[in-house]
């Protein structure tokens, strides 16, 4: 049987993060104000989440030319089109001694050259009535870390398909090792890497229980990294019958859970092209280079991918969390109508 792929333009990436309004100083230098851009933030100011305050969905479309992200037509935040930096990396700590990390986002009004609007991403839950010290202010650093949010990664131990059909741990594969793909047959590793992370918030992960989307293993991977389903009819209306879903949104509490704590290894598998493999039996993808996950990669290896002449798009169509509807269900669903 063959299959043909789709390619999509690149995928709009959604966050969950906080409007600065919500998230003030409450003893400090700046006592009152709302969270800000990096050139108006003192260290030491102690910041308090506003009971009322809620994650909201920010939707951003990729990093054009001036480094601008821009607000997608379907952000819940924003106004559609408008440019959107990317501002600093923040860290706070708690009274414990507890440290948070957040990427600061902030919206342009591009008639004005204007703030219209900072936005906090949390990398780990911000509680109410708690207060977290600013302590540090990253300008630099900021780029790396929204690329690990990024960044499709399978933990150690996760055993990956080869070319010649043995079941090889991700950890043990190099470049020049042949891959089976599902598109493009045996392929080489280009480059493999590593993080070791804090399992908590953005980058806590997602374990998939054997035989939950007829995979044979239990598979863990990180929150963003995305798993190939083919419908054997369009149940999903989806307009196509090939289709990616983050592994964060089937999520129920039973087969596929997240359970912060502690750290964790996350491991990166690129090839000439984004290509779907398998892991634990599931269909996965590789590393996608783009934007946003490109500064975590060495130099050396983002020149000759700056170099390639073969254009690197996702398969498929990336459903969304409104496409799956009851997110206890997902998972099963998604079992049901797969060919996997």
């Amino acid at each position: 049987m063959s299959f043909h792929t789709i390619s999509i333009e690149l995928p709009v990436r959604h966050f969950s993060v906080l409007c600065a309004e919500g998230f003030r100083v409450s003893q400090g230098a700046n006592e009152g104000e709302a969270l800000a851009d990096a050139r108006e933030l003192i260290h030491e100011d102690i910041y308090t989440l506003a009971e009322a305050a809620r994650p909201m969905r920010l939707g951003l479309s990729a990093q054009d030319e001036t480094g601008a992200f821009h607000v997608s037509a379907d952000s819940a935040l924003g106004k559609a089109g408008a440019p959107v930096y990317l501002d600093s990396l923040l860290t706070f700590m708690d009274a414990s001694g507890d440290t948070r990390e957040g990427l600061v986002f902030v919206e342009v009004d591009a008639a004005e050259g204007t703030v219209a609007q900072v936005y906090l991403y949390p990398l780990a839950p911000l509680l109410p009535r708690t207060g977290y010290t600013l302590i540090t202010i990253d300008t630099t650093g900021a780029r790396a870390r929204l690329a690990a949010t990024a960044t499709v990664a399978f933990t150690r131990g996760t055993r990956i398909t080869m070319a010649d059909g043995r079941q090889v741990a991700i950890e043990a594969l190099a470049p020049g090792d042949r891959v089976l793909t599902r598109d493009s047959g045996p392929q080489e590793v280009r480059w493999t890497g590593t993080q070791t992370l804090r399992a908590t918030g953005a980058f806590a992960p997602i374990t998939i229980a054997p035989g939950t989307l007829n995979n044979t293993g239990r598979l863990v991977v990180s929150p963003s990294h995305r798993l190939f389903i083919y419908q054997r009819v369009d149940a999903l209306r989806a307009g196509r019958k090939e289709i990616l879903i983050k592994a964060g949104l089937l999520v129920n509490g039973t087969t596929v859970t997240q359970e912060p704590g502690g750290f964790v290894d996350y491991y990166q598998i690129l090839f000439d092209k984004h290509e779907i493999i398998y892991a634990e039996g599931i269909a996965a993808e590789s590393l996608f280079v783009d934007t946003s996950t490109r500064p975590m990669l060495p130099e050396e290896v983002a020149c000759r991918l700056s170099e390639a002449a073969n254009p690197r798009r996702p398969h498929g169509h990336e459903l969304r969390e409104a496409d799956l509807g009851a997110r206890k269900d997902a998972a099963e669903r998604l079992k049901r109508i797969s060919a996997i």
